[in-house]
């Protein structure tokens, strides 16, 4: 017997108490990783099987995880892909719980907890992004501070940058009038005002490339974005997990 209590009744229905929230999670974990141990099995019987779940959040979804998803298919395309898109407090439960095995994106600072593991895959640079005609001209950061922006919630490694970027300059930040962290939003944002928002170049390339958007300034030269991956620090990826792993890593690397 657990002699703890596990459930609480809340009105007509019933809740688990912490104790059974831990010991769901337990069970959660149990079973990804007898499903991770059965794949392995039938690898070693030579039918390559397997799944992997990736947290993308929103920087990795312009080049890196598609790069390396494509080239990881064509070397093994019996083993599954699931990913799922989210910010960071939207995966990390899951991550947690052995819905995911990993996420990638900016990584956290602080750590997110000794349970985690992030490992470095890059660095990135973001840049002012503004529509192709925005009367914009200079890049200084009083000018930027006249206009508008869009740029995603507090407590966002994106957010802290676009603050730290005036700070640094002895500048207020100024109003945000439009929080948001959808790049597809951002940019119809920006297309249709005088809006100015902060993101990598990589996660509007199409639309700079078809001159629709355009680079008004990079953001000082201090202010990058560690992106990454972070993993249960217990976790222990299958073979082809591995793989993965080190796909994402080597396309990381020509980023």
């Amino acid at each position: 017997a657990l002699r703890r209590e596990l459930v609480v009744r809340r009105g007509k229905g019933i809740a688990l108490t912490d104790a059974g929230r831990a010991l769901a999670r337990r069970f959660r974990l149990a079973i990804a990783e007898l499903s991770a141990a059965l794949s392995e099995l039938e690898a070693l019987q030579g039918r390559e099987t397997g799944r992997i779940a990736i947290g993308a959040m929103p920087l990795s979804r312009a080049r890196l995880l598609p790069s390396s998803v494509s080239a990881f298919h064509r070397a093994y395309p019996e083993v599954s892909i699931s990913i799922v898109e989210g910010a960071f407090h939207e995966l990390v439960e899951p991550l947690r719980d052995g819905a995911l095995d990993c996420i990638i994106g900016a990584m956290r600072d602080p750590s997110p907890g000794p349970d985690l593991k992030q490992t470095a895959l890059f660095d990135d640079r973001p840049a002012v992004i503004a529509r192709h005609d925005h009367p914009l001209q200079t890049s200084d950061i009083a000018s930027l501070a006249r206009y508008p922006w869009s740029v995603p919630p507090p407590g966002t490694p994106l957010r802290d940058q676009w603050e730290r970027m005036f700070a640094d300059a002895g500048i207020a930040p100024p109003h945000v009038p439009i929080e948001c962290g959808s790049v597809i939003t951002i940019r119809q944002i920006l297309i249709d005002s005088d809006f100015l928002t902060l993101l990598s170049p990589d996660q509007v390339a199409v639309e700079l490339e078809a001159g629709w958007l355009r680079c008004i300034c990079d953001v000082p030269p201090g202010l990058i974005r560690r992106i990454g991956m972070t993993t249960r620090a217990n976790w222990r990826p299958t073979a082809r997990q591995a793989s993965f792993i080190a796909l994402l890593k080597e396309h990381a690397g020509s980023s």
